[in-house]
């Protein structure tokens, strides 16, 4: 089963009209999409938008041969012009299934949003999973679903809609998926590839055609993240965003609860806003035992920076006769165990830790000890990760 991506974008385009924005300005030439609308085997039409007959045209295809145009999600503004020789468009109601004299078969999914998404099978029995701008499945809990061969979704603006599929086994190793409704949300630069395939996604230039069921080289997500950044570089927000495609994630919060702290209990509510509501938290500092846990969750720890105050604290670090007497080789022990646990794990795990060292000079003693450690232990760390990430005003730059 082949399709054609008539459009990439989101419904009103990339760039999009009279948009002054950064992301708009600079997606121009292949970087420019029209609104998204899939081709498949020249027979079926997914969603109908301004100019398809020239987009098929300008890839080398023709709109002749369809049969069936069906809508995914809701139209807003003047009425869409029918193309000649193309079928009015309709939508299949949720749960249905529609049979194509080709042999195609589309069956409708309920979604989370307005909208339908549709199931494709094609006459070699491959399949596909189509889902419109903002919308997720809805009520896969209780499936068990075969992996899809290819699976065209939100992944930037609906990211927890891959996590519900992989949930339930609708994404698996082999399946292909591509990104689909591109909006401004993310520049169209360096930036939206390596942002998907953290994902274990990608994206494609409109007018590809692509073969559903053929491997395609993306790159595996790292098991072993860390993230590191200053304070309030968005160093948080890049590593949830790493996880938040997968489901079950286990978030570690390394820092307690600080009865009677106002401005930390804050800081913990808008962390526990951002995150996706399937994920659970754990408070814990003992992160060994939670390594070392092979069929695990994949881990969200944030922060080692926090992990290693309390490793002071245990080891007396901060009293400078403790720290001579035993308290600085107790301290490394902690961090070589730790590391080793890393290496060793098999859960995928993402780190968030401060970056120091770069500015001004801690006026205590103490506060030099633990700039020190902390830049040790990001080191030590960092040797036993795929993948480093330095965050700076918001910007992920990878380092390995």
């Amino acid at each position: 089963m082949e399709l054609t991506l008539l459009g990439t974008g989101a419904p009103a385009g990339l760039p999009r009209p009279d948009c002054p924005c950064a992301a708009c300005a600079t997606a121009l030439g292949p970087a420019a999409r029209g609104a998204t609308a899939l081709l498949v085997d020249g027979t079926l039409l997914l969603d109908l938008t301004p100019g398809a007959a020239l987009a098929a045209a300008r890839a080398g295809h023709t709109l002749a041969g369809v049969r069936q145009v069906l809508l995914s999600h809701p139209h807003h503004g003047p009425a869409m012009e029918v193309p000649a020789g193309l079928p009015q468009p309709g939508r299949v109601p949720d749960g249905r299934e529609l049979a194509l004299l080709t042999g195609h078969r589309v069956r409708a999914l309920a979604l989370d949003a307005p909208g339908t998404g549709y199931e494709v099978t094609g006459p070699d029995g491959q399949r596909l999973l189509y889902l419109p701008p903002g919308a997720a499945p809805a009520g896969l809990e209780e499936q068990s679903v075969e992996p899809y061969g290819m699976v065209l979704a939100d992944v930037v603006g609906r990211p927890d809609a891959l996590a519900r599929l992989r949930a339930v086994g609708a994404i698996g190793a082999t399946t292909d998926v591509v990104a689909v409704h591109l909006d401004h949300d993310v520049p169209p630069g360096a930036e939206l590839p390596r942002r998907l395939a953290a994902a274990g996604a990608r994206a494609v230039p409109d007018g590809v055609t692509l073969t559903v069921g053929v491997y395609e080289d993306v790159p595996d997500v790292p098991r072993r993240t860390l993230v590191l950044g200053g304070a309030r570089s968005g160093k948080s927000v890049e590593a949830e965003r790493r996880l938040e495609a997968f489901p079950d994630v286990l978030y570690v919060a390394t820092g307690g609860t600080r009865n009677g702290d106002g401005e930390w209990a804050a800081r913990v509510a808008a962390h526990r806003e951002r995150r996706p509501g399937s994920w659970r938290t754990a408070e814990t500092c003992d992160l060994v035992p939670l390594l070392k846990d092979d069929d695990g969750a994949p881990l969200l720890v944030d922060c080692l920076s926090l992990w290693l105050t309390d490793a002071m604290d245990a080891v007396g670090a901060w009293d400078d006769a403790e720290w001579a007497g035993g308290g600085e080789r107790a301290l490394r022990a902690r961090v070589t165990e730790l590391c080793a646990a890393v290496r060793q794990t098999r859960r995928t795990v993402v780190a968030v830790s401060n970056e120091v060292g770069s500015g001004i000079v801690p006026a205590t003693a103490s506060g030099r000890r633990y700039r020190d450690e902390l830049g040790r232990l990001n080191a030590a760390f960092a040797q036993e990760c795929e993948h480093v990430l330095l965050v700076v005003a918001g910007q992920a730059l990878p380092l390995r």
